[in-house]
């Protein structure tokens, strides 16, 4: 059970020679969107408890403010967002850093509490995004389907509900692994709870915060996960659409420091597509990359290794904007 994890090969497929497609090429992207399968639509009765989370977060204004209740909010996003940028994403998705198996399972337990479905369901398709980015196989390209669709569209839709196990094969291999895919209801639940007692143990041993059980839960849990929500489909909407292209990609990804804020150093998304490998976002120092920095500090007690960086030649492309195919996607 403490046995060492190594990066899989495959953990990042290799882009394409497909081309993407022309966002200016309005005929063949109208022709596209109204390509939509009877699976492609929305799945009413399957995303019943996503609407319900974004309901109830947003009624949580009739359960009144505290200080508290907000600071909970915040935490409890930002908790989350680490283990979608920096669990599910940089670990399973790409494998950038090793860890253990034991620390593995409670990466993936902690991811699973952000209500966005188990770690190879996210990781299996993040790499086909990566495989086929902004071209016609691109389940979320804002280019082809829309803002609307690559935002939240494809998440509500029955085609893309099932995990593709075919692209995580080096993650099926646990058993521990499977069953928090299978099972990723329970942590939210776990975690919900949770945070409604402990609005009721500080209703009565610190009235003077003025919250309690219900108050605590409307905003700790629900408001904090429709805004994980959103911050976390801002990267597939709008790092797409908005912000500054450094590297050649064959894409249409850019970087955005107003989205790497939302997302904890996501937003540097145009980086990201040219060196996936790298468990680092940002390039440069002012490139802020929050989930990168807590990476580093849980280095230092050893819960993680080997955490993958750019190249150096990388550093060169970015200032003469001269692609070095040496260096590989």
């Amino acid at each position: 059970m403490f046995e060492l994890i190594q990066p899989a090969d495959n953990a990042t497929s290799q882009p394409q020679t497909q081309q993407p497609i022309n966002p200016q090429d309005q005929s063949f992207a109208q022709q596209f969107r109204s390509k939509f399968s009877k699976e492609e639509q929305i799945d009413w009765g399957g995303s019943i408890a996503f609407f319900g989370v974004h309901v109830v977060g947003l009624l949580a204004i009739f359960t009144g403010i505290s200080w508290a209740a907000v600071a909970m909010c915040i935490f409890m996003y930002y908790f989350r967002m680490f283990a979608i940028t920096g669990i599910y994403h940089r670990y399973f998705s790409h494998r950038s850093y090793k860890t253990s198996r034991f620390f593995q399972f409670i990466m993936g337990f902690w991811g699973t509490s952000c209500g966005q479905q188990g770690p190879l369901w996210w990781a299996a398709h993040h790499r086909h995004h990566h495989k086929y980015s902004d071209t016609d196989k691109d389940i979320h390209s804002p280019s082809l389907r829309g803002l609307w669709w690559a935002h939240w569209g494809w998440v509500i839709c029955k085609r893309y509900a099932e995990t593709k196990e075919e692209n995580v094969k080096d993650l099926t291999k646990y058993p521990e692994l499977m069953w928090i895919n299978k099972y990723h209801g329970v942590a939210p639940f776990i975690l919900a709870a949770s945070i409604f007692f402990f609005g009721v143990f500080l209703e009565h041993a610190a009235p003077g915060l003025h919250t309690n059980g219900l108050q605590m839960l409307a905003w700790g849990f629900f408001t904090s996960t429709t805004l994980l929500y959103h911050g976390t489909f801002c990267i597939n909407s709008l790092a797409h659409i908005i912000g500054k292209k450094r590297f050649e990609t064959g894409d249409l990804s850019k970087n955005s420091f107003i989205l790497s804020l939302i997302t904890m150093g996501e937003g540097w998304h145009n980086n990201h597509h040219r060196y996936p490998y790298s468990e680092r976002q940002g390039i440069y120092w002012w490139e802020i990359d929050m989930s990168h920095y807590i990476l580093r500090v849980m280095s230092w007690f050893r819960l993680v290794w080997d955490i993958q960086l750019h190249p150096k030649e990388l550093y060169t492309e970015a200032k003469t904007g001269v692609m070095n195919e040496q260096v590989t996607a």
